[in-house]
């Protein structure tokens, strides 16, 4: 899906003030500068070298990965296309031969593409179709993203090229149809985390794996697509460490990289490096642990929304990149969005209520009330240079409410198994193309199947649970609108947790050579399969 790549820079509105945003030229990221795979010539100009901050392995749709429709390995039935980032983009055919169209209420029929095959030869069909949306919500697979498909009340096939689909909503199917397809013959009855897919991923896209090794993953063209991409390798090198990154970036062993803010702006006048600011609906929040009696008491959870200082971190901390959330729902989703349900900073207010709630000042300047401590830990991922400063922050905001926040980098391994007793600094909207999948897990009380980060602390706003099941299960239009303003209304009176700011993603890479799509409006995501590598077939040489 082609589309212009706009080029400078722009203003967005964040209430009512312009944040200049600036974007990627059209030539960007060059090729093979030294960072190459074994066997490639440092001149070569088909291939780029990418450092990647997360775990090689787990291409598996399962858990995850390509979730909104995009990867060099799989196609959904659908994919997200748009001109830019400013607005939630269109989804168009993928794997599916045209649009979902209506049959009857609640059922849908989407025909599927003639002559796919799969990287292993094996040919697309509607089974693999079925297989694949079975097993994402199948309990044994333990997928941790089945939640977002639970409005698919049933999918069957409808021949071996169209499939058809119930739902248990009257909203249209098309946002829940960008998960990559796996053959049938790849699913496994057993935990995703176990599936050979993970490591030996098998889809319809234009790249197959190639090897994989713990610090280098290297995807290669499929020549037996009808348009194989002029882009001929991809190779993903193991870098976690941000400034390592930096570091690869700089002297030209890697062709890019994404980088939080800060580090991505020591790159703004570098000569031969672009820097790429993406917006995104992807947002960085405080979950707050239940069997804390601080944190479990509404009052207190209000005041600490009223006493952070939004705009102050997306400034100082994201150093402008970014904007000041209060709910999972931002101001890119138009009509939806609750202007009026925003938290506005107000140290005052929210030192009166605590003051009201019986959490009064002690003598080293934490709240106490019969006897408990206004205090409880923060745990955040270590290796997140990001999430350790937005942490930091926030608990400097709260030390002046009277509020101890005892930040902590760790593993998430340990974060998993502590969050009923201390906060963490999360982040979520892995699918922002879908409204109520952005915000039904993070705001609604936990359902079986909920992955651990939907809304750890389980607090719920009296009659928030039914507006979000309404508007789950409702067509999209103005009612539906005014069903998520409602919502995010309820939620600010009684908040289950502290949303930060949705972060503008960060990317620098070196060089030009090619012409590319623009980058789009993101979803919660790590490492470079976003950015300007987010539609890897668009690249064509600029000579």
């Amino acid at each position: 899906m082609s589309v212009t790549t706009r080029v400078g820079r722009r203003p967005l509105r964040r209430g009512g003030r312009p944040v200049i945003v600036a974007f990627a030229a059209t030539l960007l990221a060059g090729v093979a500068l030294g960072g190459c795979a074994e066997g490639q010539d440092a001149g070569s100009s088909d291939q780029i070298v990418l450092a990647e901050g997360q775990d090689l392995g787990r291409f598996n749709p399962m858990l995850g990965y390509g979730q909104s429709g995009v990867s060099p390995i799989y196609d959904g039935l659908l994919a997200p296309a748009a001109d830019g980032d400013d607005r939630v983009p269109d989804l168009v055919p993928a794997l599916a031969a045209s649009a979902p169209e209506r049959i009857a209420p609640r059922t849908w029929r989407v025909p599927l593409k003639d002559g796919v095959t799969f990287s292993d030869g094996t040919a697309f069909d509607a089974g693999d179709v079925v297989a694949t949306y079975r097993a994402v919500v199948d309990p044994k697979v333990a997928s941790g993203i089945s939640t977002d498909f639970a409005p698919i009340v049933t999918i069957e096939s409808d021949g071996p090229q169209a499939i058809t689909l119930t739902m248990n909503t009257e909203a249209h199917p098309a946002l829940y149809l960008l998960l990559g397809i796996v053959p049938s013959e790849r699913v496994e009855a057993a935990p995703a985390a176990r599936w050979k897919l993970n490591t030996e991923p098998v889809g319809t896209g234009p790249y197959r794996l190639e090897s994989l090794d713990p610090d280098q993953a290297v995807l290669v063209a499929r020549d037996d697509r009808p348009e194989p991409p002029a882009l001929r390798r991809i190779v993903y090198t193991h870098v976690p460490d941000d400034n390592s990154r930096a570091q690869l970036v700089q002297t030209g062993e890697v062709d890019g990289a994404g980088l939080p803010p800060r580090l991505a702006d020591a790159f703004a006048d570098r000569a031969g490096v672009d820097v790429a600011v993406v917006a995104s609906a992807d947002w960085r929040g405080v979950s707050l642990p239940a069997r804390n009696a601080f944190a479990a008491d509404p009052a207190a959870r209000l005041a600490m929304n009223i006493g952070v200082d939004r705009d102050a971190l997306v400034e100082d901390v994201l150093v402008g990149k970014g904007e000041p959330a209060s709910t999972p729902i931002a101001e890119v989703y138009d009509n939806a969005f609750n202007a009026e349900a925003q938290f506005s900073h107000d140290r005052s207010r929210a030192v009166s209520i605590l003051d009201d709630a019986g959490w009064r000042t002690g003598s080293d300047g934490v709240r106490v009330r019969n006897g408990v401590r206004a205090s409880f830990p923060l745990l955040y991922n270590a290796g997140d240079t990001l999430r350790r400063d937005l942490a930091v922050a926030f608990a400097a905001s709260m030390k002046k409410i009277g509020v101890e926040v005892l930040t902590r980098g760790t593993s998430w391994d340990e974060i998993d198994t502590k969050m009923d007793t201390a906060g963490a600094l999360l982040g979520g909207g892995a699918t922002p193309y879908s409204i109520d999948s952005q915000v039904y897990d993070a705001l609604h009380t936990r359902v079986p199947g909920s992955s651990p980060y939907s809304n750890p602390g389980n607090f719920t706003a009296p009659g928030l649970d039914e507006l979000l099941d309404t508007a789950r299960k409702s067509a999209a239009g103005p009612e539906n609108d005014e069903r998520y303003r409602r919502i995010q209304q309820l939620y600010a009176r009684q908040p289950s947790q502290v949303f930060l700011a949705f972060v503008h993603h960060t990317y620098v890479a070196r060089g030009p050579g090619w012409k590319h799509d623009a980058p789009i409006l993101e979803p919660h995501s790590h490492g470079v399969t976003w950015g300007p590598w987010w539609n890897l077939p668009s690249w064509t040489p600029t000579s």
